[in-house]
């Protein structure tokens, strides 16, 4: 049995609730996404996604993604050239590493830009680099509750994948209701049925990816990000990502209301291809 069957077998153990077991089997693989696995099973790695910033950030401005960012960021710059929006909202946009370098780029800057992130530590990043913005410290269910504002133009960059299916469909509608263009940029993933061996396997095999993109941040970055969401897929309990083919976001985008939706590539990347997702 090789390395990517052993380590598929331990999350599979993990899946069904044998932490032990998946231990055992993380250490006979040997990869280093396996032995990142052992640390967090004994305790001693992060337990949940943001817990440390400091790994988020390393991650999404090391790897593959310092190529999909440059991409993403252009692409933006280009519509907001095209389409002239004087007002832009921004769900989810971190500590800004895709709107800053697109209002840099761009030749026109909307007039009135909201930005909206959870997160204290990445908004205030944002904040001191966008000072016209208005950044409002509120997950995207709690920004939309407001009724008394719209926008020409809203985005959301690898962020609506956090919202529970459900609850993202009521996250849509109010959307549809108040923007004029929406652009998401996603992840085209692979179709499996959750947890199956299929599943688990190219799991390991696009994660082994990731983490050796890191060199000496590996462990920073697997254990404050990856793992935490990694382990989060595998057994739904401590999840924090929902994501679908292209195919899957276009469909939620149509059953929202939205009647022109459109999907173009954007990057290769680690863990699927990066689109760009434009619905009217």
């Amino acid at each position: 049995m090789n390395s990517i069957e052993l380590l598929a077998d331990a999350l599979a153990a993990y899946r069904s609730g044998d932490r032990d077991q998946a231990a055992e089997l993380a250490r006979r693989s040997g990869s280093p996404l396996a032995g990142e696995l052992r640390i967090h099973l004994a305790g001693e790695g992060s337990a949940a996604v943001y817990d440390q910033p400091e790994a988020f950030t390393t991650f999404i401005r090391g790897g593959g993604n310092v190529e999909l960012y440059r991409a993403l960021s252009a692409a933006l710059a280009a519509r907001y050239d095209d389409a002239k929006p004087e007002s832009l909202l921004d769900l989810g946009c971190g500590d800004g590493l895709a709107v800053v370098p697109a209002l840099e780029q761009a030749t026109h800057v909307p007039s009135r830009i909201d930005l909206v992130e959870p997160s204290a530590a990445l908004l205030d990043g944002v904040r001191e680099r966008v000072p016209s913005a208005q950044c409002w410290r509120a997950t995207a269910q709690e920004f939309l509750a407001r009724d008394d504002l719209g926008w020409d133009f809203t985005q959301s960059t690898f962020a609506l994948q956090s919202i529970e299916p459900e609850q993202r469909a009521d996250v849509l509608r109010a959307l549809q209701l108040r923007t004029g263009t929406l652009v998401l940029a996603e992840f085209d993933i692979p179709e499996y049925v959750e947890g199956s061996p299929e599943h688990l396997r190219s799991l390991v095999e696009r994660y082994e990816r990731g983490v050796a993109e890191y060199g000496e941040d590996a462990s920073l970055v697997a254990q404050g990000f990856l793992l935490p969401v990694l382990l989060g897929i595998v057994d739904g309990h401590e999840r924090t990502n929902w994501e679908h083919p292209a195919a899957g976001w276009a469909e939620q985008l149509e059953t929202a209301g939205f009647t022109e939706v459109g999907v173009e590539p954007l990057a290769d990347y680690w863990w699927s291809p990066a689109v760009l997702i434009t619905a009217c």
